[in-house]
């Protein structure tokens, strides 16, 4: 958050889930304590760094495919740090003048944000510094709403973002109302994370981002298929990330369901 100066406190001293994840995927916008945190999570879960590039490819695969079945405006929601290709380039490599919100509540992501701001000249895109837990505010954000026509479709992208909303905090409160203000033809994307695939390697891993300060909760497949109530699946339905439709080269690296220990969906509204 900025002081009464205008300067942005990063929170360098404290572990991030989006720069720990930047980590994951082998980035450079992490620091010592992200760094700290992180390693500790691949000593709890040796599949992390594996789990956050399955994850990634899902969101390119998922997007690219959105984009081609029509959807021409995105909100991204928990952005996290910008890792090329980001989700506007790929929507835009498919439809040059898409639209793009992206949102997230990391002070080093607005930093960051020139990186996501990069649109294709026929298109657009916004970044909002906004928290899930406040889905009122961020829909009247004005960088948004200046961006998205929400009377027309919007492609919904919660990946890896849900398993840091604790039942406590209203995910699924939460999910229901973003999806409520979204048009028939609009569609949610979810990737999250799982024990049903390795319970004790998961719940050594939540332990590990609690100790470094933020809440996760796993859910299984029942739990994260509530995110989707009322609204159509997309083939194949709610799967481990990698196997939802795979490219030909996925099939191929044959990774398992331990490794990637998170599922996936996207869903439309009818």
């Amino acid at each position: 958050m900025a002081d009464a100066d205008g300067v942005v406190d990063l929170e360098l001293d404290r572990a991030h889930s989006a720069r720990m994840y930047d980590y994951f995927l082998g980035g450079k916008t992490n620091f010592p304590a992200d760094r700290e945190a992180a390693a500790q999570a691949i000593t709890a879960f040796p599949s992390a760094s594996t789990a956050a590039r399955i994850n990634r490819r899902f969101m390119h695969r998922s997007t690219r495919l959105l984009a081609r079945a029509g959807l021409a405006q995105f909100l991204d929601v928990g952005t996290g740090i910008p890792t090329s290709p980001n989700l506007h380039e790929v929507v835009q490599g498919e439809r040059p003048e898409a639209r793009v919100v992206y949102t997230d509540n990391d002070p080093i992501v607005l930093a960051h944000a020139r990186a996501l701001l990069q649109s294709h000249p026929l298109g657009r895109t916004a970044y909002v510094q906004s928290d899930v837990t406040d889905p009122v505010s961020l829909l009247k954000a004005s960088e948004l709403l200046d961006t998205l026509d929400l009377d027309r479709p919007v492609a919904l992208s919660l990946n890896a973002l849900l398993h840091f909303v604790p039942d406590e905090r209203g995910a699924h409160e939460i999910v229901e109302h973003l999806k409520s203000a979204l048009p028939s033809g609009s569609t949610l994307a979810i990737s999250h994370a799982t024990p049903d695939f390795d319970p004790a390697g998961i719940a050594r891993v939540v332990d590990t981002y609690r100790a470094a300060g933020t809440t996760v909760q796993a859910r299984t497949r029942a739990e994260i298929a509530r995110f989707f109530d009322g609204w159509e699946l997309l083939d194949p339905g709610i799967v481990p990330t990698h196997r939802w439709q795979p490219d030909d080269d996925e099939r191929s690296a044959g990774a398992t369901d331990v490794e990637a220990s998170c599922y996936a969906g996207v869903a439309r509204k009818p």
